[in-house]
């Protein structure tokens, strides 16, 4: 009797062998390579001129004149060797940042030179980039305060980067969760890793179970018209596998009660490749007590 258990017993490892013991389960292929080609976008984007990558600085203005350049005592500092040692000056006035460029220096905004110009911010919509040699530069706004976010395609970071390493592709982290809506959106302040919080709309919360424990995270809207609803959070991974400041994920709004969650999905902020993000950290009622071993892993994380 115990000799045929054991043959049993054989016969069922040996049928298991393929099946990969505490791997994820099979996905539908055409699932697996939708999930690949959102990775190769997000590549890609990365990679990209204008990527993350490429973030080389972020400049907080006071009021008065702020002077840019590659000289070590300019308030903005650009790279050296990349600009002029004083190329001009950005002059914050309340709500209003102006561009001054220095005689003989060459700034454009959509291919055109400038020597004078107030400049619109990102709280404006899409804010004016100013090019100057290889350098973009554009003013931002976070609460009540202005940066000018400096961007370069010759950064080491772009020029050195390893590429992203991610959990396998698991179907059982995507889930059809409920969505409960609050009766009117809240305003929710988000701290962030550089700078100060953010005020963000949070239009209610989602509900769905992992391992038979019930689990709920509250998206954020950017603006009042988005379409997308926007995840920060942290996990049991997070600080271990993946970066410890936590991870974005964006899904389609409710539609009918229900958003689709998918981990798979997860990525890393920007703040993981540069010291020059803002990065939004994730409110206490998002950081869930169970591992979401889907998504982006920390960067450098199984690279050489």
């Amino acid at each position: 009797m115990r000799r045929r258990l054991l043959s049993l017993l054989a016969v069922a490892l040996l049928a298991c062998a393929g099946c990969g013991l505490g791997s994820p389960p099979r996905a539908d292929p055409g699932y697996v390579e939708s999930i690949e080609s959102w990775r190769i976008e997000r590549d890609q984007r990365l990679r990209s001129e204008d990527g993350w990558l490429t973030l080389v600085g972020l400049h907080w203005l006071e009021p008065g004149e702020n002077p840019f350049g590659s000289g070590p005592d300019n308030p903005v500092a650009l790279p050296a060797g990349r600009a002029p040692e004083r190329a001009g000056s950005f002059v914050l006035e309340g709500d209003v940042v102006t561009l001054r460029a220095e005689p003989g220096v060459e700034i454009t905004i959509e291919g055109q030179p400038v020597a004078e110009r107030r400049l619109h911010s990102d709280a404006d919509g899409e804010p004016d980039v100013l090019r100057l040699g290889d350098l973009t530069l554009r003013v931002l706004k976070r609460g009540e305060s202005y940066a000018v976010r400096v961007k370069d395609p010759n950064s080491e970071v772009r020029t050195g980067f390893a590429g992203l390493d991610y959990f396998p592709i698991d179907p059982t982290y995507r889930f059809d969760a409920t969505f409960v809506a609050y009766d009117e959106p809240k305003e929710v302040k988000v701290a962030s890793v550089v700078g100060p919080e953010a005020t963000m709309l949070a239009p209610g919360y989602v509900r769905f179970s992992l391992n038979g424990r019930e689990l709920t995270l509250e998206p954020m809207l950017e603006g009042p018209d988005d379409e997308q609803y926007f995840f920060i959070f942290r996990d049991a991974t997070s600080g271990k596998e993946t970066y410890g400041a936590g991870r974005y994920l964006y899904t389609d709004v409710a539609k009918d009660g229900q958003v689709v969650v998918d981990f798979n999905k997860a990525y890393n902020p920007p703040c993981v490749f540069t010291a020059f993000a803002t990065c939004p950290l994730p409110p206490p009622q998002n950081r869930l007590p169970v591992r979401i071993e889907a998504g982006e892993k920390v960067y450098g994380q199984g690279h050489s």
